[in-house]
């Protein structure tokens, strides 16, 4: 199969070509298809998200919210009701695609006053739900030390991704981590790939905008690789 993952679209996914999405077989969003932090106003963006999403023509369409989906955040739409529209919509639970099993979460380190956020020290209480046999693991944080560098509360620069969820990754190894949240930025690099010389997974920023440039639509496309169990 085919799979496109992206993540982090923070309202500007109409910047995709209407051709972008011939020959996927799976379109992943690993969370922020949102921008504003109070439901009423992202309830409007959501909407425009979700009406693109259902349009998409791709058989499989997987969606994990992130910390700026305050609209999922609240509940204000059922994964029932997004199911049958062709959304598959996982919030610390798998699915199974042709055989491929696939786990997702929304979660993500606390910081600040979002949405879908833990402390640090009670992340793992989600992260020991992971079955052992993930393929396809989509979180909307990263892994600590992977394609995670942004500037901490002190606005000092570091890797910003969750430490206990690359101990959980060591453990399953997952054929591919698909992940956003940390945007590239200016100088920095985020959005792209990683795969680390002792550990046979594919690690996967898809984050699609940088990081205080939103209004200029997308910087990265996202990623698309081929899977078949």
């Amino acid at each position: 199969m085919r799979i496109l993952a992206i993540s982090d679209t923070h309202g500007q996914h109409n910047h995709f070509p209407k051709d972008y999405f011939r020959e996927i077989d799976v379109i992943i969003h690993a969370g922020d298809t949102t921008n504003y932090k109070d439901v009423y106003r992202n309830e409007a963006e959501f909407w425009d998200f979700y009406n693109w999403f259902i349009e998409i023509p791709v058989k499989y369409k997987i969606l994990v919210a992130g910390n700026h989906d305050a609209f999922l955040f609240h509940k204000r739409i059922s994964k029932a009701e997004m199911l049958e529209k062709g959304i598959i919509y996982l919030e610390n639970e798998e699915t199974i695609v042709e055989g491929i099993k696939i786990w997702g979460s929304p979660y993500s380190p606390s910081f600040g006053d979002w949405h879908f956020m833990k402390d640090r020290s009670k992340l793992s209480e989600i992260w020991k739900n992971i079955p052992s046999d993930t393929d396809i693991l989509i979180t909307h944080t990263p892994p600590k030390g992977i394609l995670d560098l942004s500037f901490n509360k002190e606005g000092k620069l570091e890797f910003c991704g969750c430490k206990s969820l690359m101990t959980y990754i060591k453990r399953i190894i997952p054929k591919y981590h698909i992940f956003g949240h940390i945007h590239t930025m200016d100088g920095i690099e985020n959005a792209g790939t990683r795969v680390l010389p002792d550990l046979n997974t594919i690690f996967i920023n898809a984050s699609c905008v940088t990081d205080g440039k939103f209004n200029m639509g997308l910087s990265s496309w996202g990623y698309i690789f081929e899977l078949n169990k």
